[in-house]
């Protein structure tokens, strides 16, 4: 691969908040390949497979998870950094990463723990991504954490760009290995943060479209996707419908991707090194700005329709329950938690809360449902809409 001047390079990483424990004896690596791999053998890796995407606990094996959207952020991360030149092992273990700290039952979850934490500081997933991977998710006996990449946590928790104002988990994560937090991140960091964009974009209009909660006659009404409809037609004009559904939402990932490369590349025309990213003072790998008015636009229409859908709504309102009930279970007596985080849980406030929080941002769904059912006596119902 031809590396942008641009690029973040493994061989001039910044290193690691833990002096590294090997000498290179399980493979030779780069920084960043050895990032992807510790992401994908971690076990909050491995929970992503069974915590919400759209629905909540669906009974349908086709609709996608936290793991499978991870992965397809992923592919379309990869296609972007290689296209222009920079480092696909960092770009992937980004979009691989970005969701570890999301709770069970997805933003329905993440809001019920904001409402229950918020005198000890409230609860956000993308900080709560960085303490799963620097304090909590710990396979190693050296250290707490993933022991990442400052390249890697510099990406993760800026991933909606520069943090001027940490919440107390990134402030504490970053008092105890600075991150630079004012600056913008790499390019490798922005093009996994619009690559999430592209995935949940279009995958969630697949499965809303396999719900029944989307329709065609729905997505026409943006005339972006009515253009792209018409072409599938035109080119597959036999095809059952439901392929070329399938084609439409192929063709509109094309189309964006296609887009963010060519934007980007007229942005970063000129650029001779990774620090002229971090000190460009804005956004260098995205959208068009025509393309991105669209692109608001079709995030808007998804809100109306799918994420804000009367069914969706009463699924989440219960998710919500299941982890307040959860909360209040832990809160009132820790034993109910398993041995290992009733030994480790502090005995002062705010840390002894956000242990318990820790615990449950943690579960996957399946989890969550059998935990409070054991507690209660009675298994949730009405989480499951599709």
């Amino acid at each position: 691969m031809n590396r942008a001047p641009f690029a973040a390079d493994p061989a001039a990483s910044r290193g690691r908040e833990f002096s590294r424990e090997d000498s290179g004896q399980r493979g030779p690596r780069s920084e960043f390949q050895r990032d992807r791999d510790r992401i994908i053998h971690s076990m909050s890796f491995r929970r992503l497979r069974s915590k919400t995407q759209v629905f909540i606990a669906p009974e349908g094996d086709h609709y996608r998870t936290r793991m499978t959207h991870s992965l397809e952020v992923a592919q379309i991360g990869r296609v972007i950094a290689r296209a222009l030149g920079l480092d696909e092992d960092l770009t992937e273990a980004l979009c691989l990463a970005h969701d570890l700290g999301h709770p069970p039952f997805g933003h329905a979850g993440e809001d019920a723990l904001e409402d229950v934490m918020l005198r000890h500081g409230g609860f956000d997933h993308n900080a709560q991504a960085m303490r799963v991977v620097m304090r909590l998710d710990s396979p190693y006996p050296q250290h707490d954490g993933l022991n990442l990449s400052w390249e890697l946590l510099e990406g993760l928790a800026k991933h909606n760009g520069p943090v001027d104002a940490p919440n107390w988990a990134l402030a504490e994560l970053d008092a105890a290995y600075p991150l630079d937090l004012g600056q913008w991140p790499s390019l490798e960091a922005q093009v996994a943060a619009v690559a999430d964009d592209i995935a949940y974009d279009n995958h969630d209009i697949d499965d809303g479209l396999r719900a029944g909660f989307l329709t065609l006659d729905d997505l026409l009404a943006l005339d972006f996707l009515a253009d792209q409809w018409r072409a599938v037609e035109k080119r597959h004009p036999h095809a059952q419908r439901e392929r070329q559904l399938r084609e439409l939402v192929r063709d509109q990932i094309g189309l964006m991707v296609n887009n963010v490369i060519e934007h980007t590349r007229a942005n970063v025309a000129g650029l001779t090194s990774i620090a002229e990213v971090r000190d460009a003072g804005r956004q260098l790998a995205g959208f068009s700005p025509d393309f991105a008015a669209a692109e608001r636009q079709l995030k808007r229409f998804m809100y109306d329709r799918l994420y804000f859908h009367p069914e969706q709504i009463g699924a989440s309102e219960k998710a919500r329950g299941v982890v307040a009930l959860l909360y209040a279970a832990y809160a009132q007596d820790a034993r109910l938690m398993p041995m290992e985080w009733v030994e480790k849980l502090p005995p002062e406030e705010p840390a002894r809360s956000r242990t318990i929080a820790d615990f449950i941002a943690g579960m996957s769904d399946r989890f969550a449902i059998e935990a409070c059912s054991a507690i209660y006596g009675e298994r949730p119902g009405g989480l499951s809409n599709v």
